[in-house]
């Protein structure tokens, strides 16, 4: 099988600033022919650094944490130049790949050592489980955490023993095309690690193309419903192993009891970090009928005192979104909410808003935005809203919030504030999602599990789980030669 490249006339792939809304850089798409040569260069390297043995792999892993340190003010400049990240952010994100390659490079020999398994057999028998490199994965990303979502799956599938062909988001390829000279950088062999430049309509037909291949062993996918439907059915089709981690509209739950005051201050962070483009960030408020006045004035105050504006500025909070779709996108939820019944508390319109200092009109800007009195039956609470909105709905007691937050297709994050932590996980049980946080953000770690339940996808990427992800766990069953 070969994979399959451009099929379209466009030969060029253009990265956009969205603070200005200027074509940053051009940058030519691959042909069939450059992806088969990236397919078939991924696969042999692959295939070499599969035998290699795991210390070295993972010293390997160590240097680029190390690579990432270095080049940290670089990334994070590309970074908000290409998706318009707040800058303190996006360092944040180049700090948190390098804190997941110490991880891995730290505690990955015991996670792929040999698991001896005790059975009931003869003298001279024993088992063991090996957990063994799969070959060469397809990693397609999207472009709210350029660099981190790569990592996130990249690392660990790396140290693994495998090989990654990384299908980035069009509008983030200068990002993509960094993050793979880093790992030659860092000495993990060339073509190990390979970025495919490819033109927005010749991708459906690349990545089916992709799966389909017979060196490609396995995929993994960060994106919308639409790209997941596509990648885990095409995965279905040629029996290969998928991750998707799709949408989320999760829910941050603030119950009578909750420290109020704590709750609406987190609150403003778990929604417009990242400008709200993110698929963790709260988006749903449930909040108690006899503590909603108080945290709606709490967190509009909050709000309402965030500055957005250029993202180079290290003191910007809120930056563009990142591209101008998204925008009408977001503008088209709320106007629905709106005539059907929500109220804008603050925002509610694109532009920098109040806390700006900044009357300028350029780029791809939305209002930090709270509407309330909203609840089922309103885009802004049953879609997704990626981007500066936030949505209040008011519950009567604790079994209508489970009935609030329960109420969505996604099921990737929660979040659920109260003085009693055993309430709060009581409640938070009765919920679906893939994490619960008990007065707390919602947010990934590297130690431990992330991925999501219904419409937000399945697999699990970091800790444990995300190392063994892409590695066949074989099971070896030895009698002693005689």
């Amino acid at each position: 099988m070969t994979a399959m490249g451009r099929t379209s006339t466009t030969t060029s792939v253009d990265t956009v600033d969205p603070t200005t809304g200027l074509v940053l850089q051009s940058y030519p798409a691959m042909n069939a022919a450059e992806v088969e040569d990236a397919v078939a260069a991924g696969a042999a390297a692959a295939s070499v650094w599969g035998s290699t043995p795991v210390a070295a792999r993972l010293a390997a892993v160590a240097r680029l944490a190390e690579v990432l340190r270095e080049r940290s003010e670089d990334l994070a400049d590309l970074v908000t130049r290409e998706m318009g990240k707040p800058i303190a952010e996006a360092r944040g994100e180049v700090v948190k790949s390098a804190v997941t390659a110490e991880h891995y490079a730290a505690h990955g020999s015991r996670i792929l050592a040999d698991r001896p398994v005790p059975i009931d057999a003869p003298e001279g028998v024993e088992a063991w489980v090996s957990h063994e490199p799969m070959g060469l994965v397809l990693a397609v990303m999207p472009w709210n955490f350029p660099v981190w979502q790569v990592m996130r799956a990249a690392i660990p599938t790396v140290a693994a023993g495998n090989g990654l062909l990384l299908k980035h988001s069009p509008n983030v390829t200068g990002s993509a095309l960094a993050i793979a000279e880093l790992f030659t950088a860092a000495g993990l062999p060339e073509h190990l690690v390979t970025a495919l430049v490819v033109a927005e309509p010749d991708v459906p037909a690349t990545v089916e193309g992709l799966i389909a291949d017979e060196r490609v062993a396995a995929v993994t996918l960060t994106g919308s419903n639409r790209a997941g439907e596509m990648v885990g059915a095409a995965a279905g089709r040629a029996s290969k192993p998928s991750v998707l981690e799709l949408g989320g509209s999760d829910a941050f739950v603030v119950l009578a009891d909750a420290d109020v005051e704590a709750a609406a201050a987190a609150a403003v962070r778990a929604r417009f970090t990242n400008s709200g483009q993110s698929c963790v960030c709260a988006k749903r408020f449930v909040v108690a009928a006899a503590v909603a006045d108080e945290f709606v004035r709490l967190f509009v105050d909050g709000v309402r005192a965030l500055r957005a504006g250029d993202p180079t500025d290290a003191s910007t909070e809120v930056g563009p979104l990142a591209r101008a779709d998204l925008r009408d996108a977001l503008q088209r939820q709320v106007d629905e909410s709106v005539a059907l019944g929500a109220t804008v508390a603050i925002g509610g319109r694109s532009g920098r808003g109040s806390g700006s200092g900044d009357d300028t009109d350029t780029g791809w800007f939305y209002e930090p935005t709270v509407l309330i009195g909203t609840g089922p039956g309103m885009p802004v609470f049953d879609e997704e809203t990626f981007g500066p909105v936030a949505a209040v709905a008011v519950a009567c007691d604790d079994d209508h919030a489970v009935a609030l937050a329960d109420h969505t297709a996604y099921g990737l994050g929660l979040s659920v504030w109260s003085r009693s932590t055993e309430r709060a996980v009581a409640l938070a049980r009765r919920i679906t999602t893939g994490a619960a946080f008990v007065n707390a953000v919602v947010a990934s770690d590297p130690r431990v599990p992330f991925g999501g339940t219904k419409r937000s996808g399945y697999g699990r990427e970091l800790a444990d789980a995300g190392l063994l992800a892409f590695t066949n766990q074989r099971t070896y069953w030895v009698v002693s030669g005689h």
